[in-house]
């Protein structure tokens, strides 16, 4: 989250910050793993076409899809999935205080135990997913914050079979990932039917080297990928 963002006491360690478009408010924890700019990028990646079923998987507190609505407010449904109890509370704290009930819901689950209501439900599914493989990095991350930075409890390979479940033949599969994962993204993408499309690389600043990628894929299309100019996001944490 860039900086400029600044935070305002709600009770006990939670805080109300402000999403800086259309004037929603996003519950956070100042204790928790809380979101950075690249959820913000992830929701600008993808428009949304009229009447769009959203998911948000790992959705958190709800920074992706609520910053998605934000932009794209034609969308009809959005519905997160989170399995850490306190996110999801945190999420359904922040759709109650904007008033939302209308649009979103939010169900505590695992990714890969949704309900089957929601097999081949959704037209757009969109997850920033922990990055890191289960036997890498962050040793010292603390208990609470590990699952969403570590592939503890849904791997890619998971994630992806379950966002074709999800999927309507035709629906999209958005989503950000470390960058020097890319070669085996597109490779689990592309095994559980979910061709790439769009995919864009991202770096903390001009001419350095990307750390994450963005990628859009389509569950049934046809192969070809629009890859876009590398994008520079100054607000990488």
């Amino acid at each position: 989250m860039p900086r400029s963002f600044f935070t305002v006491r709600f009770f006990h360690m939670q805080v109300v910050e402000p999403l800086l478009v259309g004037g929603y408010k996003i519950i956070q924890d100042t204790d928790f793993y809380r979101f950075t700019s690249d959820a913000v990028i992830l929701s600008r990646f993808q428009k949304a076409a009229r009447g769009e079923v959203v998911a948000d998987f790992c959705a958190g507190s709800g920074i992706v899809g609520l910053h998605f609505y934000a932009e794209n407010s034609s969308v009809s449904h959005v519905t997160f999935f989170e399995a850490d109890e306190a996110l999801w509370k945190m999420s359904c704290e922040t759709i109650a205080l904007n008033h939302l009930e209308d649009v979103f819901e939010a169900y505590h689950v695992r990714v890969q135990d949704i309900p089957v209501q929601f097999i081949e439900h959704f037209s757009l599914i969109l997850c920033n997913p922990p990055y890191e493989r289960r036997e890498g990095g962050f040793e010292n991350a603390d208990a609470a914050k590990a699952p969403c930075r570590k592939e503890l409890t849904l791997s890619l390979e998971e994630l992806a079979a379950c966002a074709k479940r999800c999927l309507k033949f035709g629906g999209k599969f958005v989503l950000i990932h470390r960058a020097d994962r890319v070669a085996e993204l597109l490779s689990v993408l592309r095994a559980n039917g979910l061709e790439p499309k769009k995919l864009q690389f991202v770096a903390g600043r001009a001419h350095k080297k990307p750390y994450a990628v963005l990628v859009s894929a389509t569950k049934g299309g046809r192969p070809g990928v629009d890859v876009l100019p590398t994008l520079v996001n100054q607000g990488e944490l």
